[in-house]
C-alpha cells in the first residue's frame, strides 16, 4: 500500500472520528450512566459495525443497498426507535441503564451484549456513515495494490481511531456524572443521559 496515502489517512480519520456524531454522543451518554469500562462493550459493537460498513462499502455492496432503500429505512427507523425508547426509560429513571436513585454509587447490570448491540446498530444503521465510507475510502485505495491488504490497514486505522475518540467522549461523560453526583441530583443525571439517548435515536431515524 502507498505509504503516503496511509499516513494521510491517519489524521483524516482521526479528525472525522473526533467530530461529534451519533456514536460519540452514545459513548458520552453511556459514560454518564454505566461508566467508561462498561462502555467499552458498546465501543466494540460500534467498531465491528463501522468495520463492516467500511468493508462492504469498499467492495461495492453499498450499491446494492441503494436498490433496496426501503429495507434500509425500516432498519434505520427501528434502530432509532429502540434508542429513543431507552432514552425515555432513562429520563424516567427506569430500566437497567438508569442510575439507582437509592444508591448512586452502584454500577448497573446492563448486559454486555445489550451495550454491544446498541453500538453495532447505531453504526450500521447510519446512512451518513455509509455515505462517508463510500466517498472517503476510494481515494485511499490504490488500483495496483491488493485490496485485501489495503482494507486491513485502513480498517485497523479506523478501529483504533474510533476507539480512542469514543474513550475520550466516555471519559467526558464520566466527568459529567461526577460533577452532577456532587449535587446529589441523580434524577438530573438520568434525564441528561436520557435526553442525549433520545437525541441519538431521533438523529439516527431522521438522517
Amino acid at each position: 500500500m502507498n505509504t503516503s496515502l496511509l499516513l494521510l489517512f491517519i489524521p483524516t480519520m482521526f479528525f472525522i472520528s473526533i467530530t461529534p456524531g451519533m456514536c460519540m454522543t452514545l459513548a458520552m451518554t453511556l459514560g454518564v450512566t454505566v461508566g467508561v469500562r462498561r462502555t467499552f462493550w458498546m465501543m466494540w459493537g460500534e467498531v465491528i459495525g463501522v468495520a463492516l460498513v467500511a468493508g462492504l462499502a469498499a467492495v461495492g455492496v453499498a450499491a446494492m443497498m441503494n436498490q433496496y432503500p426501503r429495507v434500509f429505512e425500516v432498519f434505520k427507523y427501528c434502530g432509532g426507535a429502540y434508542l429513543g425508547w431507552l432514552g425515555i426509560q432513562m429520563w424516567l429513571s427506569r430500566g437497567s441503564m438508569s442510575l439507582d436513585l437509592e444508591n448512586i454509587k452502584s454500577r448497573q447490570a446492563t448486559p454486555p451484549l445489550t451495550l454491544a448491540v446498541q453500538g453495532f446498530v447505531t453504526a450500521i444503521a447510519n446512512p451518513k456513515g455509509w455515505a462517508f465510507m463510500i466517498s472517503l475510502l476510494p481515494p485511499f485505495l490504490g488500483a495496483t495494490d491488493p485490496l485485501g491488504m489495503q482494507l486491513v490497514a485502513l480498517l485497523g486505522i479506523i478501529v483504533v481511531s474510533e476507539l480512542i475518540c469514543m474513550t475520550l467522549y466516555a471519559t467526558g461523560g464520566r466527568s459529567l456524572r461526577h460533577f452532577l453526583e456532587k449535587s446529589g441530583n441523580v434524577r438530573l443525571i438520568n434525564r441528561v443521559a436520557g435526553t442525549l439517548m433520545i437525541g441519538v435515536g431521533v438523529w439516527l431515524a431522521s438522517t
